[in-house]
């Protein structure tokens, strides 16, 4: 009678433990305005000019959060700071932002896909100030731990792309990861930006900003 009274505890125990409501894992791109793999004294010479525009982009491979499922979708943050994001001297809030959902995404899935990417992306997408609906499409293309080529759209509004960072993009010989990334990650590659453009409405300006060291390609895992 013990043996069966402390089976049926155990499993009552287990019962009501609470099972994790966010387990997610994904790829990420990310580009800004302003070099993330630079010499200091360019990176200095672009601070509290440059550095204020950015999109922030999500795939994810497979997962929920809270409760729902969200394999294969994505999501889209864009986001126009007051200041360079990631100057550890100056604040770069109050930062505004656009979110673009995957189309295909339903209700339940919006509203999931919001949260995460309020969650992951570190207070930058906070303020929300339109949201729209697009089909996404990110391809990522990771040859070694030094080189990240990635591709994401989102409809008509935004795009990213990048290659493999290379020795003639370097100025100075000595560069390195002047910025971490904008979003919550993994393992995180800095990328050379081919294209990276914002021609939306909702933040008072659009932008095309290619041809810098300005971008990560990363992934992400999140267990809770």
């Amino acid at each position: 009678m013990k043996t069966v009274f402390l089976i049926l505890c155990g499993a009552a125990v287990a019962f009501a433990a609470p099972l994790p409501t966010r387990q997610i894992r994904g790829t990420y791109v990310e580009a800004r305005s302003a070099d993330v793999f630079v010499g200091p004294c360019f990176a200095n010479s672009e601070v509290e000019l440059k550095g204020d525009l950015a999109v922030m982009s999500w795939k994810i491979n497979k997962g929920s959060w809270e409760g729902v499922n969200l394999d294969g979708l994505g999501v889209v943050g864009v986001v126009k700071a007051s200041a360079t994001l990631g100057d550890v001297h100056h604040t770069a809030f109050p930062v505004r932002s656009v979110l673009i959902i995957d189309e295909k995404a339903s209700p339940a899935q919006r509203l999931a896909l919001k949260s995460f990417a309020q969650r992951m992306s570190k207070d930058l997408l906070n303020d929300i100030v339109r949201v729209e609906y697009m089909p996404i499409e990110m391809t990522v293309e990771q040859n070694n731990v030094h080189s990240a080529k990635a591709t994401m759209t989102a409809g008509t509004l935004a795009a990213i792309k990048t290659r493999a960072i290379k020795h003639e993009d370097q100025v100075c010989s000595h560069e390195g990861v002047w910025y971490p990334p904008l979003a919550e990650v993994g393992h995180a590659m800095p990328a050379f930006t081919l294209a990276h453009n914002y021609r939306g409405q909702g933040l008072g300006t659009t932008w095309s900003s290619p041809e810098k060291a300005s971008a990560f390609v990363a992934d992400f895992a999140i267990n809770e």
